[in-house]
């Protein structure tokens, strides 16, 4: 019965996945047929506008959103998993912030300089904000032993690199700068096939050592004594965890800007519709949901008030924020009834 739930579930996720990515080809202020679509892929169509809007615009903006948003959502059951806590995720935990405040100060820097920024230079520079980010939180967490505090934490440590990042957008006086003001409030827009290339390189790579990791994971969430009893070393586990969430939510932020609540609110919604906490089950999910969860978000984002184009956090707070505000709420509920 239980293979049954996850087939049918593994199978609706995948359902969705590619019903979504169709409709983000389809769907746009220029609107492209579906015969449009498939002779444009297969090198036969007619018309030259929209096929250069599909495969230049649409497509590896497709693509890239699949991408990050299976990064994104397995970055936040990683470290939900490290902190044995359901509501850490990259976005709360302040590591999307650190990342970006480091690409921020890098574009500006490089652009005063009359320089310009390759994919490897924007995630090497999110890596080295989101691990300094990381650094603090882990230095809080030995010091408070209750996550709350550790959550709260995190989220001054969001608002700060916020801030700041805020202050240097708005004094940078390039003309080049307008982008990035667009990049720090999330954006998928301009993605380009070399963007597409650099991100795969990461993301693939990562999401293949998470799942590699999925065995011990299971241990680990068992407690560190019984990980260690059954041969799992538990200090080069924790590293891995925090380097691999670390750079997916990095590879993210490097490429989109800040992105929240998917980090948090697609796992556990994962984990209902599964109902299994298994990471060999979840993770599989995570990745299919996180990134059907973003290409929905993504549609509704430049279509709704199209041709103006929300940010795509703004439409994943809206879907996000209520999971979230749940799953404290039952949480602390739980704590009362113990």
């Amino acid at each position: 019965m239980h293979t049954k739930r996850l087939t049918i579930t593994y199978v609706a996720l995948a359902a969705a996945l590619l019903g979504l990515f169709a409709l983000n080809l389809f769907w746009g202020s220029v609107s492209i047929s579906p015969r449009g679509v498939v002779q444009a892929l297969l090198g036969r169509g007619q018309d030259e506008l929209a096929a250069n809007i599909l495969l230049q615009l649409r497509l590896p903006r497709a693509v890239m959103v699949v991408l990050l948003g299976a990064a994104l959502s397995v970055a936040g059951y990683l470290l939900q998993t490290f902190f044995a806590n359901p509501i850490a995720g990259p976005f709360v935990m302040g590591i999307s912030s650190g990342a970006k405040l480091v690409v921020a100060l890098t574009m500006v820097v490089f652009l005063n300089h009359g320089l310009l920024t390759n994919s490897l230079t924007l995630i090497l520079a999110a890596f080295a904000g989101s691990m300094a980010a990381m650094a603090f939180v882990l230095s809080v967490a030995r010091r408070v032993h209750r996550m709350s505090i550790l959550v709260i934490c995190g989220v001054m440590i969001g608002y700060i690199c916020s801030a700041v990042t805020d202050i240097v957008v708005a004094f940078a006086q390039d003309s080049n700068i307008v982008n990035l003001h667009n990049w720090s409030m999330g954006s998928f827009s301009g993605m380009t096939w070399g963007n597409v290339a650099a991100a795969a390189l990461v993301v693939l790579p990562c999401l293949a050592a998470a799942f590699l990791l999925a065995k011990p994971m299971a241990a680990y969430q068992m407690g560190e004594q019984y990980a260690q009893s059954v041969g799992v070393a538990v200090r080069p586990f924790c590293v891995a965890l925090v380097l691999l969430s670390s750079l997916l939510a990095a590879c993210v932020t490097a490429f989109a800007g800040p992105i929240s609540f998917v980090g948090i609110a697609v796992p556990h919604l994962v984990k209902q519709a599964l109902g299994s906490a298994k990471p060999l089950h979840v993770l599989p999910g995570c990745a299919l949901g996180g990134a059907a969860f973003c290409l929905l978000c993504d549609l509704i984002a430049r279509s709704l008030f199209a041709p103006t184009e929300l940010s795509i956090s703004s439409v994943t707070a809206v879907f996000g924020a209520p999971v979230v505000i749940w799953l404290l709420v039952h949480r602390q509920s739980g704590e009362g009834r113990a």
